[in-house]
């Protein structure tokens, strides 16, 4: 019986019945990494199956093995111990030069998985404080560092107590996910929670702290949506944080920064809002054109309006108060 896979951005490789990835491969011209010489003792060969698991061979007692050590994650193969049993495989070699080799042999990471990456559904967060650089302009250089430390405290204790991780931080704003140890659901309602905290310690922060001591007020913009990313310690970066990267973060970040536009302090995605048991209510809902995106996008608009925004720009669609 002969098989048909497809190695992407490579070729399309025949499969004799009884060949394993590895020897259809290498038969088919293709420089597939085996440092073992196919015999399951290394990890060189592996490939990531994207399509037709079904039509491969059950796991070998090598792979199983490695897999528990290495901790590779669902769908990665090695390609000398698997054999198609179907058509409508399709696999991509991980290791295809001496730059990959030296990543995902060589480097001090040994969690195969977060090297990788790893594909999940996650609801993600940007926040930005708003009024900031006012505040920088009219303070010392070490008042700033100090309320910055003391607004960052609060946006991590919020953040990490509902289960959140931040990604990154930038000037004065930082992303985070949701979702990395539970349902999209769950991570959706815990994201929202979040942000309803931080925008109520913001309001506390200010009456408390700022206002008294600074004559000054923060207001911060937050956007949610939620989707299919991937995420890993890639190595993108200086360091081996972990990265969370894909179409649905982008649309995140411009919902964030929307918020001025919709003079709304929190923004976030219908369909994040539709996973919402409980969802808070919201003053409105909005039409987006935003860049990238072929269609106008849904928003509802969970927050406030913003004290210091004097003149909003106008959006192409609000439509009047409403709940759901």
């Amino acid at each position: 019986m002969l098989y048909q896979v497809d190695f992407k951005g490579e070729k399309m490789v025949p499969v004799q019945e009884g060949q394993s990835l590895l020897e259809a491969s290498l038969a088919a011209g293709i420089p597939h990494y085996h440092a073992c010489g196919g015999k399951g003792q290394c990890t060189t060969c592996r490939v990531l199956v994207l399509e037709g698991e079904k039509s491969l061979s059950e796991l070998t007692v090598f792979e199983k093995t490695i897999k528990t050590v290495r901790n590779f994650p669902d769908g990665v193969r090695l390609a000398c111990q698997s054999h198609v049993t179907g058509d409508g495989v399709k696999v991509h070699r991980l290791i295809k030069d001496e730059t990959d080799r030296y990543i995902f042999i060589n480097g001090n990471d040994e969690n195969t998985t977060e090297v990788m990456g790893v594909r999940r559904k996650l609801a993600l967060f940007f926040i930005d404080i708003r009024n900031f650089t006012p505040f920088i302009e009219a303070q010392l250089p070490f008042d700033v560092i100090h309320i910055m430390r003391r607004i960052f405290t609060l946006l991590r204790n919020a953040i990490e107590q509902y289960g959140g991780r931040i990604i990154d931080t930038a000037g004065d704003g930082l992303y985070a996910v949701f979702g990395l140890d539970c349902k999209i659901k769950q991570a959706t309602e815990s994201a929202v929670l979040a942000g309803q905290k931080i925008m109520e310690d913001i309001k506390i922060f200010n009456n408390t702290y700022l206002r008294p001591y600074f004559s000054h007020f923060f207001e911060v913009g937050i956007g949610v949506h939620v989707g299919s990313v991937i995420y890993g310690n890639v190595g993108i970066g200086l360091t081996n944080n972990l990265t969370v990267m894909g179409y649905p973060v982008n649309i995140a970040a411009r919902l964030q920064a929307a918020t001025k536009e919709l003079n709304n302090s929190f923004v976030i995605s219908e369909r994040a809002f539709s996973l919402l048991r409980n969802p808070p209510f919201a003053s409105g809902c909005a039409k987006l054109n935003l860049k990238g995106v072929s269609h106008p996008f849904e928003v509802m608009l969970i927050g406030k309006p913003y004290q210091s925004l004097v003149a909003p720009v106008r959006v192409e669609e609000n439509s009047a108060s409403h709940s759901s």
